[in-house]
């Protein structure tokens, strides 16, 4: 069903207790894959979402990416400690435009190593980095060990694109998946982006989304 391919998020800085409460209502509602929020609302949308299988996810070095590996690391065990599923981390965008991918693939390794069992999604930032560096960028989280490449933070200067989800795809190993978000605004774009390889939608749209499929073959 399409409803377990989206990653229901709100990450505006602006978001208030009340406004996490209703996130999670409506994930549990439309039996969403998972909640995205900021850290500190961890252990509230654990709570929340208590009697249902929907995830919570959180994000680590978010947006920027620029924090040191010792700060992610610090940051997404404690998430993990607070409730956290599922953790979407960036990479360090400046470290992978000096091409130093050997620093990338540390930061996320250890993050993976810290975080067990739990899901790590590396967010790449592909609105800044070329074709050659989106390549990189994955097949460095591929031997980190990562479960997800994903497109976007939502906070750079775009969002994901059809081409360059094909393109992430082409460059991960078959066990691993791609994460869509920012763009995916319609069921017909929804559609497109799994086309295109994408297993995971992370959207604040998802309800739109799932309405839009009604009345149609949800299977993919």
């Amino acid at each position: 069903m399409y409803n377990k391919l989206i990653d229901h998020t709100l990450l505006k800085a602006t978001a208030t207790l009340a406004d996490i409460e209703k996130l999670c209502l409506e994930a549990k509602e439309h039996n969403f894959m998972s909640v995205c929020v900021n850290p500190s609302f961890v252990a509230n949308a654990k709570e929340f979402l208590k009697g249902s299988d929907v995830l919570v996810c959180t994000v680590v070095g978010f947006p920027l990416g620029a924090n040191t590996i010792k700060t992610k690391v610090t940051e997404a065990i404690e998430a993990i400690n607070n409730g956290a599923d599922e953790i979407d981390m960036v990479i360090n965008i400046g470290k992978a435009k000096s091409s130093d991918f050997e620093y990338v693939e540390k930061e996320i390794a250890e993050i993976v190593k810290a975080c067990g069992d739990k899901t790590v999604k590396v967010i790449i930032e592909t609105c800044y980095l070329t074709d050659e560096e989106k390549i990189k960028a994955c097949q460095t989280a591929t031997k980190a060990g990562a479960k997800f490449v994903k497109t976007s933070t939502g906070f750079g200067t775009g969002g994901a694109t059809l081409e360059d989800v094909k393109l992430m795809k082409a460059n991960i190993a078959p066990t691993m998946e791609v994460k869509a978000s920012g763009g995916v605004r319609s069921f017909e774009d929804l559609q497109k982006f799994v086309e295109a390889g994408a297993t995971r939608i992370g959207t604040s749209s998802g309800i739109k989304l799932i309405e839009g499929a009604k009345d149609v073959d949800t299977s993919y």
